[in-house]
């Protein structure tokens, strides 16, 4: 089966538009004010009006609380809540009150860091393997960090998951193959600056994850 891809992050219609022309099964909006990728609900919305179905639309949340996670989910019409840094009782909540698709992200650093995955079984339908961000850092994810791959090798997977981390179009290919992930998940690697998303970068790396 195809590896599908998520394009997160977006904030203009020119690379949300290069996004869905390329191919890409998701597309991803931040909703987290100290990230550069940071949008406005009404500006999101303007956004997820562009966007076909057969796309799915997710919002990224950082611990959120009901008022922003109910407002998002309304006013920008998600079909998806990615959340980190967020407990599997929250992300329960958070499931049974929105009633959407929610992802957790996990952060790796070490093999132990995936046994995180596993309470989140019945709280969330997919897990997110992201790089671990230093304990000062001030985002969760999005800074170009990677994990070493080789730790997923024969860890069985407690529900369906998503590869991220330091992915870009050179070097999505071999995560793919390395890691048989049936999706992966590209922010940063498909910018000029933290925040500016490239066209041409998410054109070349839809067409690395198809190949």
């Amino acid at each position: 089966m195809p590896t599908k891809a998520k394009i997160c992050g977006l904030t203009t219609p020119e690379t949300l538009d290069a996004a869905i022309r390329g191919g890409a099964s998701h597309v991803g909006f931040v909703f987290f004010a100290p990230s550069p990728r940071n949008l406005l609900l009404d500006r999101a919305r303007g956004l997820t009006q562009r966007v076909p179905r057969g796309v799915s639309k997710v919002g990224v949340f950082v611990d959120p609380d009901d008022a922003l996670i109910d407002a998002a989910a309304g006013i920008v019409g998600l079909d998806a809540i990615q959340l980190h840094k967020t407990s599997p009782e929250r992300a329960a909540a958070i499931r049974a009150r929105s009633r959407r698709e929610v992802w957790a992200a996990v952060a790796v650093k070490v093999r132990a860091d995936l046994n995180a995955a596993l309470p989140f079984v019945g709280a969330a339908d997919r897990i997110l393997y992201d790089a671990k961000t230093p304990d000062t850092a001030a985002l969760p994810g999005g800074m170009g960090l990677r994990f070493d791959w080789e730790l997923l090798d024969g860890f069985a997977h407690p529900l369906p998951w998503a590869l991220s981390g330091g992915l870009d179009a050179i070097n999505v290919r071999d995560a793919i193959v390395r890691t048989g992930a049936a999706l992966v998940d590209v922010s940063s690697g498909v910018e000029t600056e933290p925040g500016v998303k490239d066209k041409v970068k998410i054109r070349a790396f839809l067409a690395a994850v198809r190949s």
